[in-house]
């Protein structure tokens, strides 16, 4: 399906594979990591450290740093269909990081996705999930899919697509969360169950995978709609969502 609007200009949204991720600490206390993991996750935050803060007071930001965090879910998004669009949205979820990034890299690898137009699409994207995406997977060892390869390149010749930063149009200093930008936009909630910080408790505390997933894919159908928005059209409805 071609949009052709204000914003965009011959758009296939069957072009777009959305997607967001899941992140929490490889090691869920601080007092767990060894003197040298512990000096290292310092040097690394010694910038953020405000008055009357330790060092271990950040380390609930562990899971957003790619050297002291894993990914847990990945859950994607995309369009099917012509006229009745349908939107199909499947999760990698494991304790088993390794696993999950191999499974992801064999999808982004698959004839449907390897194509020269598809373009990755998340809620600030190219500052978080694709960065930490490709970081997780070279620590990994995992080969990098082309869509991720963007060494040398010129940001506007990779394949990204930041909902946030469309947002901005070109106002540098905003920051709009998800949670915020679809409720301007009049989209239902992705939070709904927990929040990205409650992500590390549940996973290690009630051992909820599942609830997780779920939150992780409620996050990439909201940026699906948002993008809808952008582009001026009807939101998805509930019967067009197909969980796989």
């Amino acid at each position: 399906m071609l949009i052709k609007n204000h914003m965009f200009s011959n758009i296939s949204l069957t072009d777009y594979l959305f997607l967001d991720i899941e992140t929490v600490p490889q090691i869920y206390d601080f007092e767990q990591l060894s003197e040298k993991e512990k000096k290292l996750f310092e040097k690394k935050v010694r910038f953020k450290i405000k008055e009357n803060q330790t060092v271990k007071d950040l380390y609930e930001q562990a899971g957003i740093l790619a050297e002291f965090g894993k990914i847990i879910v990945i859950s994607v998004g995309f369009f099917t269909g012509n006229d009745s669009l349908e939107y199909r949205v499947k999760s990698f979820a494991s304790d088993n990081e390794k696993e999950l990034l191999e499974s992801f890299n064999q999808l982004l690898n698959s004839n449907y996705f390897k194509r020269k137009e598809l373009r990755l699409c998340a809620h600030n994207g190219k500052e978080f999930d694709f960065p930490y995406i490709a970081r997780r997977m070279i620590i990994n060892g995992i080969n990098l899919p082309e869509v991720l390869k963007v060494h040398g390149k010129k940001p506007w010749e990779t394949s990204f697509c930041d909902t946030m930063e469309l947002w901005r149009f070109g106002d540098y200093k905003n920051y709009t969360s998800l949670e915020l930008l679809t409720h301007v936009l009049g989209i239902p909630s992705p939070k709904t169950d927990i929040e990205g910080k409650d992500v590390a408790r549940v996973y290690y505390e009630e051992q909820n995978l599942e609830r997780i997933k779920n939150y992780c894919e409620n996050d990439v159908i909201a940026v699906a709609q948002i993008m809808l928005r952008y582009m001026g059209q009807n939101i998805l409805q509930e019967k067009n969502i197909v969980r796989k």
